[in-house]
């Protein structure tokens, strides 16, 4: 096992990517395989995802799991979690008793690959997955920095 993937090893579990742990190439090289995917629908596998050293079972492009079913975008409200984030989608329902609408909102749960810096503020475009977890079902494709928190930042700096 060389430096770089002791590096990685953050978890008490031995984390490593499915493939190429035994494989014979791997041994002689010097250099690491890093296996990764297209998951397609028109998003670019991220440059993290490509050079990057983590190791993520959950992550769509490095990990075992495949986008299919719906594309959900909402604003990150949470991200205490390790590798999950609280999305909030709002929407209007239509009353007819009053032909009015009113707001309404539903939160949900978002695995993001440590190939994302997501902040509270952003935008996630996330797709559909088989579940991760008890109530994780969706995995964050696309993550939209929210410029109003980047220029506050910058001027808490100074």
């Amino acid at each position: 096992m060389s430096n770089l993937e002791l590096g990685v090893q953050t978890e008490k579990a031995f984390q490593k990517q499915p493939l190429f742990l035994n494989s014979k190439v791997a041994r002689k090289s010097t250099r690491a395989k890093r296996w990764y995917k297209d998951v397609g629908l028109g998003f670019k596998t991220p440059s993290a995802a490509v050079d990057g050293t983590y190791i993520d079972k959950k992550c769509p492009w490095t990990g075992l799991v495949s986008i299919r079913g719906r594309l959900l975008s909402g604003k990150v409200v949470s991200t205490k979690m390790t590798r999950t984030v609280i999305i909030r989608r709002e929407y209007l329902h239509y009353v007819p008793k009053y032909n009015r609408y009113e707001r309404r909102h539903k939160n949900l749960a978002v695995h993001v690959s440590p190939a994302f810096r997501v902040e509270v503020g952003d935008i996630i475009v996330a797709g559909q997955c088989r579940p991760l977890s008890k109530t994780v079902r969706f995995n964050a494709l696309k993550v939209i920095k929210n410029k109003s928190t980047e220029r506050a930042k910058a001027f808490n700096r100074f």
